[in-house]
């Protein structure tokens, strides 16, 4: 097991007590090898290859939103997930991006150990960035299971981050658009 995340692993099953030898721990180490390095793969997203040049000229010039965008991340302090929705908007200025690369953005920064006001930033700052609309909005909203089930033991809150730019952030009536239109129904 030349692993470093692999030893680490059977370090930590025998700190806890475990025996790493039983049957139902005998390939943990692998597993969470593996499970770790998928859910923090966004260290090594290229933003390239995250938009894969899907920006297209258009003439439309009012809010575009995606909502709803399921992500999964970790805490860095912790290491223990926080999960939700996100909410993106923007205002094109002559160009619009594929639908889908919104969340794929999204997950980019969320596959990193975060903290959720960040996380929230770079979705924001990156679109704004590459996009170069008229406003960027985003909203998350999320539980955090190292609130949830430690500490505070909290099971009922949710966190919500915002960053608006551009006219998210100068006209309070686009800010209240977006806020409204993403109301849960």
């Amino acid at each position: 097991m030349k692993d470093p995340l692999e030893t680490t692993t059977l370090q930590i099953l025998k700190a806890l007590g475990e025996n790493p030898a039983r049957e139902g721990l005998h390939k943990t180490p692998q597993r969470v090898a593996r499970a770790l390095r998928e859910i923090t793969s966004g260290y090594g997203a290229d933003m390239n290859q995250v938009f894969n040049g899907a920006f297209f000229k258009a003439d439309y010039r009012e809010m575009v939103i995606v909502k709803d965008i399921a992500f999964y991340s970790l805490c860095e302090h912790h290491m223990l997930p926080f999960f939700g929705k996100a909410h993106v908007a923007y205002i094109p200025n002559g160009r619009i991006v594929g639908l889908s690369k919104i969340p794929r953005l999204v997950e980019a920064f969320a596959r990193r150990l975060q903290v959720q006001e960040r996380l929230t930033e770079e979705v924001a700052s990156t679109l704004f960035k590459v996009l170069k609309p008229r406003g960027v909005g985003v909203v998350m909203e999320a539980e955090h299971l190292c609130v949830s089930m430690r500490g505070v033991k909290n099971e009922t809150s949710f966190a919500t981050t915002s960053s608006m730019l551009g006219v998210f952030r100068s006209d309070n009536k686009v800010r209240a658009e977006f806020l409204d239109l993403i109301k849960k129904q």
